[in-house]
């Protein structure tokens, strides 16, 4: 029986132990921390339970204008919001060890080193070591909160994402440094407590890395939510006081608050763990170099996750461990970065597979095609939907990118209530190849939200039924 040893055991090594044993093999799993890892514990999920709150607040706040008598005005109570997103974190820990126990997965607390290619030692909490020696070895020690000399991190006035999920005081006032997804995601769960936040990103626009319609949708709905959005600007000093902290930006603004938040990246977490050792290869950013099959250049010892430094999404990570342990047990398998689904848990949400428009654009100007020829864009609202009206759930749009001369989607984006589930149907139309034609045919249930998706798809070629005639038309 093949032996596996995995270290670490956030969303990458805790699937991949439980497809390994799936799959006939004898599996060992190293973490110094709670199974499920930041995701699980200090990341996607808490920051999700927090965000639920607030959503369901912001639909208390309009319940008189659907005729719903509350009888007071929505506060919040961050003691139990804490103890709800702990209990939630809790049950889904509990949920994996109990996976582990069914599947024989052993499970050693601790932290792992390499010793050899397939030997690690580990440094038990208790003080004792102990090593585990496998035929393989899959790295999944994932990625850390950045140590920023600007931004020194002090766990009370200036803090990480692991501390802005604790909720002991709702702030008053908050600071929150860097406009990508946890950026954005904060300033939708604090703006929505009370808080009056201010965001302030480097680079020109918030969520850089997203479609630029997108982008803006999101700007103008935190501003609507009260949030003070500065793009374009770095923070050159922060001053620390025992009730205040002063910044002080570039622009010349000095602002005042209690709290700072630092959202501007992660780091690998691929020191201190003997790759120099074994002679595993790091890239320049510190991410350990991966193929397709998800192995290093060391026969036998494998990586996935965020320490790969390819997509940083938890699902990508366990995606990875999947593949990884097909490659250990003689299946092979690669990994296909072109289809994924990312979610952004924004209020509204957005949901996007593929290219942004720019992308596909750029790369027909590379083949020498005219961009404006050669993409097609369609775009349904919300605010046409029935369903988005009968649900007050309105804000947001469907974009679709498509190939005018093969009719393939190459992007989809979505702004909107439950955008993160609606985006799938997109990635699986993208996964099997659909063409743009061939899922606006597809008859949608009526009234849902995913007829937006048809109805954006069948614009792509000028033809959704619930948008006005074009003047071009």
């Amino acid at each position: 029986m093949n032996h596996l040893a995995i270290l670490g055991a956030g969303p990458g090594g805790y699937v991949a132990a439980i497809r390994a044993a799936q799959l006939g093999a004898r599996v060992t799993v190293i973490e110094n921390q709670a199974l499920g890892g930041v995701c699980l514990n200090w990341g996607c999920i808490p920051s999700k339970a927090l965000l639920s709150v607030v959503e369901l607040g912001d639909k208390a706040k309009k319940a008189k204008d659907f005729g719903l008598q509350l009888g007071g005005p929505v506060t919040y109570d961050a003691a139990v919001m804490v103890a709800r997103k702990n209990k939630v974190v809790s049950t889904l820990v509990k949920g994996i060890a109990t996976l582990f126990k069914t599947w024989n997965i052993e499970h050693v607390e601790g932290t792992g080193e390499l010793l050899e290619a397939r030997t690690i030692r580990v440094a038990r909490p208790d003080g004792t070591e102990t090593r585990v020696a496998g035929d393989g070895v899959i790295i999944a020690t994932g990625s850390s909160w950045p140590n920023l000399p600007l931004f020194p991190i002090d766990g009370n006035q200036i803090i990480t994402s692991k501390q802005a999920l604790e909720l002991s005081k709702i702030p008053a006032s908050l600071l929150i440094v860097g406009g990508g997804v946890e950026g954005c995601e904060f300033a939708s769960l604090y703006s929505g407590l009370g808080t009056q936040v201010t965001l302030v990103e480097l680079l020109p626009r918030l969520l850089p890395l997203e479609d630029e319609e997108i982008s803006q949708m999101t700007e103008r709905e935190l501003k609507k939510r009260g949030v003070d959005i500065r793009t374009g600007v770095a923070v050159e000093q922060i001053v620390r006081q025992p009730d205040v902290v002063t910044a002080h930006l570039r622009d010349g603004l000095s602002l005042n608050v209690e709290q700072v938040l630092v959202s501007v990246g992660r780091g690998f977490n691929s020191r201190g763990i003997g790759l120099e050792k074994v002679g595993v290869q790091v890239g320049a950013r510190g991410e350990i170099v991966v193929d397709a099959r998800m192995a290093t250049n060391v026969p036998g010892v494998y990586a996935i996750g965020d320490v790969v430094g390819k997509a940083m999404l938890a699902h990508v990570a366990s995606a990875q461990g999947k593949v990884a342990v097909e490659n250990f047990m003689g299946r092979p398998r690669t990994i296909d970065y072109d289809v994924i689904p990312t979610g952004i848990f924004t209020l509204p949400e957005i949901g996007r597979v593929g290219l942004t428009e720019q992308q596909a654009r750029d790369r027909c100007v590379a083949a020498g095609k005219d961009s404006q020829q050669a993409v097609t864009v369609g775009r349904f609202r919300y605010g046409g939907l029935g369903k988005a009206q009968a649900t007050g759930d309105i804000q947001g749009m469907v974009k679709v990118i498509a190939d005018a001369e093969s009719d393939r989607i190459l992007g989809v984006h979505i702004l909107g209530a439950h955008a993160t589930d609606l985006i799938h149907e997109a990635g699986l139309a993208m996964h099997v190849g659909a063409t743009v034609s061939r899922v606006a045919e597809m008859i949608h249930a009526h009234p849902t939200l995913a007829e937006g998706l048809m109805e954006a798809m069948e614009d792509v070629h000028g033809h959704a039924i619930h948008l006005a005639r074009k003047a071009s038309s």
